[in-house]
């Protein structure tokens, strides 16, 4: 409680304590390792969601080849599932933007957030890339207690023109990654092949021209 009647979002609360003691690494980009990113019981709620996952997906490399069957935190899944409201809006309170800023000096003004819940199947595979510009802040979190998955996370990689793979950030329940989008923050997914269903949620802000806005959280 904070106050008479003012209760707090612990999905918020969970994350400004794991922020806090997020791993910073600096080469070859800046990045932030998670721990306990959010409450057990929301991860339970979100891999719980009634969502099937791909059964022959075509994997290109490039997520948007599977637009048709990707599911977000939008409005519409927040009015149906109470776990996408929570999620949605402790990621959208001022104090946790904030927090997220004097961490990673991400500018997230004039920014709208969006929520992607992904289940990504054997065969899956991202070439490595940089996220487009309209992306101001990336975070995934990781939910599989899968053991075969433990090396399924986030590729890091060197930049052009060879792209050396230079680690991978930790997969298991509950832990992630954040990065601030440039020019120079290569990653993908694939050097380790997936073995099982590597599920995962990835936050954004994103600029306030996003174009596809029914993906969007507020």
């Amino acid at each position: 409680m904070l106050g008479l009647g003012l209760v707090t979002n612990p999905v918020a609360e969970s994350f400004l304590a794991c922020l806090e003691r997020a791993q910073h690494v600096t080469k070859p980009f800046d990045y932030w390792l998670l721990e306990g990113a959010l409450p057990a019981q929301d991860i339970d709620a979100i891999v719980s969601l009634p969502f099937a996952a791909p059964s022959a997906a075509g994997y290109s490399g490039k997520r948007e080849t599977n637009n048709s069957s990707r599911m977000f935190f939008n409005r519409e899944n927040q009015e149906k599932f109470a776990v996408c409201r929570r999620v949605a809006s402790a990621f959208a309170e001022p104090r946790v933007r904030s927090a997220i800023e004097a961490t990673t000096h991400a500018d997230l003004s004039g920014t709208k957030l969006r929520i992607e819940y992904c289940q990504d199947a054997p065969g899956f595979w991202l070439e490595p890339h940089t996220d487009i510009s309209v992306k101001k802040f990336t975070m995934l979190v990781y939910l599989s207690d899968d053991p075969a998955l433990r090396l399924a996370g986030t590729d890091i990689h060197e930049g052009p023109p060879d792209f050396t793979y230079v680690t991978s950030a930790p997969y298991g329940r509950n832990l992630g990654v954040i990065f601030i989008p440039a020019k120079n923050t290569w990653h993908g997914v694939g050097h380790h092949p997936l073995t099982g269903l590597r599920k995962s949620i990835i936050i954004n802000y994103v600029t306030a021209d996003w174009r596809d806005t029914f993906e969007l959280a507020e």
